[in-house]
Order: structure tokens, then sequence, then C-alpha cells
């Protein structure tokens, strides 16, 4: 199943342009695709006529060009129809935004649509989806350009089941200066399912990190996906709606799917080292982490602030996920001290935590950097970054960078996201270390590589 086309398209069909909707999903879709992608984009509608002063085609055969992606936001009874036309015209795939199938119970016409795909061969995203969103080739959203939140270009590709989750999560993503590879809503996934879409990202040279929103499995499905997940080459993050009972009715009623055991996937997902993310913030948290660093650790870490308040959160944090915090050794201690400015060596406290105090200047933090990323027990630093200290310069998250760079030992940072600190976090950002708005998120980097496997 060649799904290149679908999410690079040269050329789009839209089926379904509304003559009286101006909001129709069709239409937002078509104006988007003419407007903002390098495509060429056909309306269809079987009154033919004219629409943004396009020719409206009756059917797919009448394009005069060979068609890679159709998009259908027709009404449900009319798409067995569509499809057939689609494979007779040598459509290479498609994206079913229409609802009206397996999730109102009506498995009879999604069956028939999935037959009549199968005998063709003809891949298809959905029913019941928003589709794909392949930065910076094409936009099936059915979402007015002025109200999407897009992430800029990057390496994290992201697979829901709900496109709700999905719009939600890329605004949480932009937010957080991460980027993404390819956001796809699989809805009902009659025929592109989770496995489907791991077996193509996983050899998809734009993507580094794969992650799933899942409702539920069909019988054996979630079995082959952890075995799957488990030979890929690349970070697997899930987040897996319906734990409860009444979170698996939901999921049942939202794209017809079996949620299944939670307990016993949850256990698989660990044991086969896919990284479960237990909650939407730790999603983030674990795909910015994975699209840095593919180390795995124990999770033994040395932690940097300038306020001993910080180092204090950071810690009980850290116990809450069982990473150690350990103390450093005299020696450790002696040569923090030997290199430390004079003004702060007297009063800095020099375990772990290391606490510089709000006296600490740029060279400060960049010595205990360098100093913790050569403890060998040490696989990982937190540094805790508090950009309205004095002493420190908003060029420090590039300083640090830099020390990461040279000793390779993973950095993960905590800093307050407001504008006015942009700076200090593209310092790192830039330099690919990952930087957390919150002390819990920071550690929550830090325990993505201690549950990923290594890659």
């Amino acid at each position: 199943m060649d799904l290149r086309c679908m999410f690079e398209p040269k050329t789009v069909a839209v089926v379904g342009i509304s003559f009286s909707n101006e909001r129709h999903p069709a239409n937002v879709i078509f104006n988007k695709t003419l407007l903002r992608y390098p495509v060429e984009v056909f309306p269809v509608n079987p009154r033919g006529g004219s629409f943004q002063g396009q020719e409206v085609f009756k059917r797919l055969a009448d394009i005069p060009r060979k068609i890679d992606l159709a998009v259908i936001a027709a009404r449900a009874d009319f798409v067995p129809d569509i499809f057939t036309d689609c494979i007779r015209s040598g459509v290479k795939g498609a994206v079913l935004i229409s609802g009206g199938f397996a999730e109102i119970g009506r498995q009879d016409l999604q069956d028939r649509i999935v037959a009549i795909a199968a005998e063709a061969d003809f891949p298809f995203m959905g029913p019941n989806c928003l589709g794909i969103y392949s930065p910076p080739h094409i936009d099936t959203f059915f979402l007015p350009s002025e109200r999407m939140v897009r992430p800029e270009i990057g390496n994290i590709a992201l697979v829901s089941q709900s496109g709700g989750v999905l719009v939600d999560q890329m605004v949480k993503f932009a937010n957080q200066g991460l980027g993404l590879s390819l956001g796809v809503s699989i809805g009902n996934k009659a025929v592109i399912r989770e496995l489907t879409m791991l077996e193509y990202l996983a050899a998809d040279p734009q993507t580094d990190v794969i992650a799933f929103y899942v409702e539920g499995f069909e019988k054996n499905e979630g079995r082959k996906f952890v075995l799957a997940a488990d030979q890929c080459s690349k970070p697997v993050v899930v987040l897996k709606a319906g734990k409860s009972p009444a979170g698996t009715r939901a999921a049942s009623s939202h794209t017809a799917s079996l949620a299944g055991d939670y307990s016993i996937l949850s256990a698989v997902l660990s044991q086969f080292g896919v990284v479960e993310a237990k909650n939407e913030f730790e999603l983030l948290a674990f795909c910015e982490s994975l699209s840095c660093y593919k180390e795995s650790i124990e999770g033994s870490i040395g932690i940097i602030t300038g306020s001993g308040g910080h180092g204090v959160l950071a810690v009980d944090v850290c116990a809450e996920h069982g990473i150690k915090v350990p103390d450093l050794s005299e020696t450790v201690r002696n040569k923090l001290s030997a290199k430390l400015s004079p003004s702060v060596r007297t009063i800095a406290g020099l375990n772990n935590p290391i606490d510089l105090t709000g006296s600490a200047v740029d060279d400060d933090f960049v010595t205990a950097v360098e100093i913790l990323s050569g403890v060998p027990d040490i696989e990982c630093v937190i540094i805790l970054l508090l950009p309205y200290s004095p002493g420190i310069t908003s060029d420090l998250g590039a300083r640090l960078s830099q020390v990461y760079r040279k000793c390779g030992k993973p950095l993960v940072a905590y800093v307050p996201h407001l504008e006015k600190y942009r700076m200090f976090i593209e310092g790192f950002e830039l330099n690919r270390v990952p930087v957390s708005p919150s002390i819990e998120g920071a550690v929550l980097m830090v325990e993505a590589m201690r549950r990923c496997r290594a890659c």
C-alpha cells in the first residue's frame, strides 16, 4: 500500500463541493488547498458548474488529470459510488471526511466501502476523520485557515483516532515550539490503522518520533502493533484513552473501537519499550525529549538550580517517578568549589541538587554543567534556569547547549515560557536541547528516556 501519494500529493480532487453552504467542509478544504498549498486542486459535484472561478467536475472520471488524492466530504450513502468512481479513474488514495458509518451503527455501510477498497487495493483514511496535515504538502482538515494553529515542520509524527485531540495537540506543540513531520486523524480507521501508519512512519526519513492517540484496537491488533513498535528503530509514544469502564464505553461510541483491557495493554507497552504517556502533558514532554535524544537511561540525574526551592521541588518529582538524585562525592564537590565564582563559592549548596543561588553568573552554570557531565554515575543533567536572576545573560541557554554538544551527556532545561525570555529558550532549542515551562515537565523529559528502550 503506497501512502506517499496521499501525504505528498501533486493533484487533489475535493468531492462534495456545496453551492449553498460556503462553510461546508468540502468548500473549506478546497479553498485552503487552492490558496495555500502547491498542488492542483479540482472541485467535484454531480451538478457541475463553476466554483471560485474553477470548473466543477461532475465525476472524478471527468477530470483531465490523474488524481493522487481524493478528499471526500459527501453523504455516507453516496460514498460507495464515489469509491467506485475513484478506482475506475485511477485515483491513488482518499481521505473520507464523512461520518455516518460504524460510529453510528452503520457497520454494513462501512464494510461495503472497505470491500470495494480491498478489491482494488485502494487506500483511504477514515471515515469520520479530519485526515492529513502534511506540511508543506497538504492539509485536509475542514477547519478554516484563520482558526488553525499550525506547528512548524519538525521531526515528530502524531497519529490520532480523534481529530479534535489531534488539533488540540497541534496547538500545544506549536506553543511549545515543537514541529510536526505529519499529523494524521484516522477516525474509524476502516483501512488505514495505527499499524499501517507505524510501518509507513518507521521508514519515513522526515520522522524521528512516532506518537499515537489510541482509543482501541480490534482483537489481536494490539499485539501486532506492539510487536511492530518493538522492531521500530524510532521511539514510539502512545497515549491510550478508554482506561476506565466509562471511558471504554465513550471510546466505543466515538469511533466504534474495542477499548480492551487497559491494564494488560499498559503492561505490554512497558515490556516492549513503547513509551506510554498517561496524559496529554506527558505526551508533549515525552515527544519533545525523544525528538532530541535517543538514549535509554536507568534514571540517575544531576540537578543544577539558581533557587534552592526549585531544586527541592524537582527532587520531589523525581522521587515520584523513581528517578535517582545521588549525592555527589567529596572530590566532585571540591572540584566545583574550586571553580565557582568567589562570591558564589561560600554560599552555594554543592550537593545534588547544586544550588548556585541567585548570585550565580553564566560561568558558574557552565562550570557546574561541565563538571556534572563528567560524573559517570550521572546519566542526565537537569538545569533549572530562572531568567530573572541578575547575574545571568540571555546567552546562557546557548552556552550550556555547547557543553552538551561537547560532552554528549543529555541536558534538559526548565525555563518559564514567557515571550521576554524567548532568547534563553531559543538558545537551548536551536541546539536540540529540550526545554519545559514547568519543573514537572523537565523531569518527565528524563522519564521519557528512562521508559524508552535504546533505539
